[in-house]
């Protein structure tokens, strides 16, 4: 729905281990998440983000996420970080302050228009859409239904909920996203990666854009 035959960016998230963002960069992956929100099961201290966004070389984007946060929290990361992904009910303004490009996530809940969202968010790099869950901000490795989103956006659409390398492939077809965000499809635990699945997972993305060529 997003447009083109551009190559599918991909974002592995909910990473807490050096070896796992090792195996990613092998892969090729554009984007590392660290969840810098507290209360999820894949967080991770400021502390921790410091070491492991050092081994992370260049032209790989180390993205923190964040949900309704105080601003001291999110400074305490900002060093370490080149993206700032938002998943509560922070404002425009609120996104826009720290200095650093940004990303919205929605949940799509009934009702929410994505339009009126990219307007909104105008400043923001991307809308991150994900499923929704009442009570819960994301990881609920649950899949919405992708006909929700319009033919055109204002904004990339960066896809997530429920990914994993059995429906990458299907999502590329359906939405042609900008980008793909994967966490609990390739784990084998909460925070812990399974190599195989970040392998598929890419290898699955790589075939469905050359089919879409």
């Amino acid at each position: 729905m997003q447009g083109s035959t551009m190559r599918t960016r991909i974002k592995f998230c909910g990473l807490t281990r050096a070896e796992d963002i090792d195996h990613a960069v092998t892969l090729g992956v554009d984007a590392l998440g660290f969840v810098l929100w507290p209360h999820s099961k894949r967080a991770i201290t400021a502390q921790a983000l410091a070491k492991l966004a050092s081994s992370v070389p260049a032209f790989v984007t180390r993205v923190g996420l964040f949900v309704d946060q105080p601003c001291e929290e999110i400074e305490q990361a900002l060093a370490h970080l080149d993206l700032l992904q938002f998943h509560g009910d922070e404002t425009p303004a609120f996104c826009a302050q720290f200095g650093k490009p940004w990303i919205k996530a929605l949940r799509m809940r009934e009702g929410v228009d994505l339009a009126a969202a990219a307007d909104a968010y105008a400043d923001a790099q991307a809308l991150l859409l994900d499923a929704y869950r009442p009570g819960v901000p994301g990881g609920t490795g649950e899949v919405f239904d992708w006909s929700r989103i319009p033919a055109s956006l204002a904004k990339p659409v960066i896809l997530a909920g429920g990914l994993s390398p059995a429906n990458a492939a299907g999502a590329i077809a359906a939405v042609a996203p900008y980008a793909l965000d994967v966490s609990g499809g390739i784990e084998a635990s909460p925070g812990v990666k399974s190599r195989q699945a970040m392998s598929e997972f890419a290898r699955q993305v790589a075939l469905a854009d050359r089919g879409a060529e």
